[in-house]
């Protein structure tokens, strides 16, 4: 508990910096959003269990949840939007959706180009190999192949252990490589894997952390008013619960803790 509220104050300082500090001239973001009765989010629909297409179709997962209930506390109606995570930002910035609501970690050259809303949910870079495999922590994966999906932070990770990299669209496709033997490890954000363990495949997470990433909405510099706005409904979600809930019925846990 003494953690939670330690949590949920740092978010409120946050907040407050954001409301003051990234308040532009472009205030009509907000207002266009209200007019045209919508919000549009991007992901890359091949990131399970946070979003993914089931098997009628459907696009269904934590990071859709979020965005909808988003989207509902705003009073619009939510359009989702898949698209290839590598160009996932350049679309932002070329106007094509609203924000990114897809997993996406705050990094410092990610700040360069867009800004964050406060963090929905914290997780980290984690080692995934088959279960049988003799991996057990990754040092173990040095001069081995690793999957990593295109355009994420996890290349670094990889190349830091000193493995060699595949590049893939989705954690679809890492995870059927890993399956079929053709690589030797799948890095990820770990809820990646639990999702994967869940769902039955063999797959074991090897170690620790590698390190831990804050999750947050992407917005374009510009939609400042936007941005606000996200960041008073994620701090509602956060102190009501409705964040912890929806970890709950993904992954069997709350993920807004660090």
């Amino acid at each position: 508990m003494k953690n939670k509220k330690i949590v949920l104050l740092s978010l409120l300082l946050l907040l407050v910096i954001t409301m003051f500090s990234s308040f532009t001239i472009y205030a009509a973001s907000l207002t266009e959003v209200i007019e045209k009765g919508e919000i549009s989010f991007a992901m890359s629909g091949g990131y399970p269990p946070f979003n993914f297409y089931n098997e009628h179709n459907e696009l269904v997962g934590y990071d859709v949840d979020v965005a909808a209930e988003i989207a509902s506390r705003l009073g619009v109606e939510f359009e989702p939007v898949t698209t290839a995570w590598d160009g996932i930002i350049e679309g932002l910035r070329a106007g094509r959706y609203d924000g990114i609501l897809g997993s996406m970690a705050i990094t410092p050259s990610r700040l360069e180009v867009v800004d964050f809303s406060i963090p929905y949910y914290y997780s980290g870079a984690q080692l995934i190999v088959a279960d049988d495999s003799l991996i057990e922590t990754p040092a173990d994966i040095d001069g081995k192949t690793v999957g990593v999906t295109t355009g994420t932070t996890f290349a670094e990770d990889a190349r830091k252990l000193g493995a060699k990299i595949n590049l893939y669209e989705d954690d679809n496709q890492t995870l059927m490589e890993l399956m079929n033997g053709r690589i030797d490890g799948v890095i990820s954000d770990r809820m990646v894997g639990v999702g994967f363990k869940n769902k039955g495949y063999a797959v074991k997470m090897a170690g620790e952390l590698l390190r831990t990433e804050d999750i947050a909405v992407a917005f374009r510099k510009e939609d400042s008013t936007l941005l606000v706005e996200v960041n008073k409904i994620l701090l509602e979600m956060h102190k009501d619960g409705t964040l912890a809930g929806i970890g709950d019925k993904w992954f069997g846990m709350d993920i807004t803790l660090k």
